[in-house]
């Protein structure tokens, strides 16, 4: 019954890991050059790469920033749309509507939005501010805040489907034992809806990390890593190093070093948030 999942899982998933490990310990083939046994050189050039070091702390950056705003925002949603409003129907489907379109073609709406000049972004605020014109993907300073909107604004609605789900399935007699004993919304919250939601928490959690390291595609389609690698992060320094320059034995080498970041993680992440975490 598990071997159609399991050879899915070993074609897909653990090959491709061993097989990544096994070649970032060769280096790269070129022409009638064979690859060759070089141990650690592969790391070793990556700790002395600057742009490596880039990469990874505007990775780290990235993550810090989209983590939780994405899952505070995702949470509010799912609040206000599992409230008795008006229009309840066609919120969920406005907060929902940008984890459907694809990354592609959400960079592309953005490229739109960032402008300079004529752009959305620049158009309302100087109609509001009078500001003038600014590239806001083209400057150093202001290139990563961009991306980092761009993924809030598609992650947040899918992590709101599975905060939603789980605030339909909390008992209502709860809520009524703690309105009785008098408890205000904000105690009631704290006290008794973030506990029992700590275990689609942690889930979310895990998957925002996940994607903290992994969504690329609007970095390669909005500023290819730049201006002056100031949008690289590491899954796009995998994707220049194999796909632009073809050095796959580097390419490997540092997807190893993410995946055991990402491996720390979630380990990290299950060990504290078990603790915490209420499944009854």
């Amino acid at each position: 019954m598990l071997s159609p999942a399991l050879l899915l899982l070993v074609a897909f998933t653990h090959y491709p890991a061993i097989a990544t490990i096994w070649h970032s310990l060769f280096s790269t083939p070129r022409g009638s050059r064979p690859a060759r046994f070089v141990g650690a050189e592969n790391y070793l050039a990556l700790a002395e790469d600057p742009i490596f070091w880039q990469a990874l702390v505007n990775n780290l950056v990235y993550a810090l920033a989209t983590i939780p705003l994405s899952i505070g925002l995702a949470l509010m949603m799912a609040i206000w749309v599992n409230g008795k409003i008006h229009g309840r129907t066609a919120l969920r489907i406005a907060f929902f509507t940008p984890t459907v379109l694809p990354m592609i073609a959400v960079a592309n709406l953005w490229l739109f939005f960032y402008t300079p000049d004529y752009g959305l972004l620049d158009q309302v605020l100087r109609a509001l501010f009078g500001w003038g014109p600014t590239n806001w993907i083209g400057t150093t300073e202001t290139a990563l805040g961009a991306m980092i909107v761009v993924a809030v604004w598609k992650e947040a609605g899918f992590f709101m489907i599975f905060y939603l789900a789980a605030l339909q399935a909390i008992p209502p007699n709860l809520y009524e034992a703690a309105a009785i004993e008098g408890a205000s919304r904000a105690r009631i919250f704290w006290r008794v809806t973030l506990p029992l939601l700590g275990p689609t928490t942690l889930f979310v959690l895990v998957n925002a990390v996940i994607n903290g390291f992994r969504l690329v595609d609007h970095i390669i389609v909005m500023t290819k890593g730049g201006p002056d690698n100031a949008t690289a992060l590491l899954l796009t320094y995998v994707y220049e190093l194999g796909f632009r320059f073809w050095d796959t034995a580097t390419a490997s080498a540092l997807t190893v070093v993410l995946l055991v970041m990402l491996a720390l993680t979630a380990a990290m992440q299950f060990a504290l948030g078990e603790k915490r975490v209420h499944y009854r």
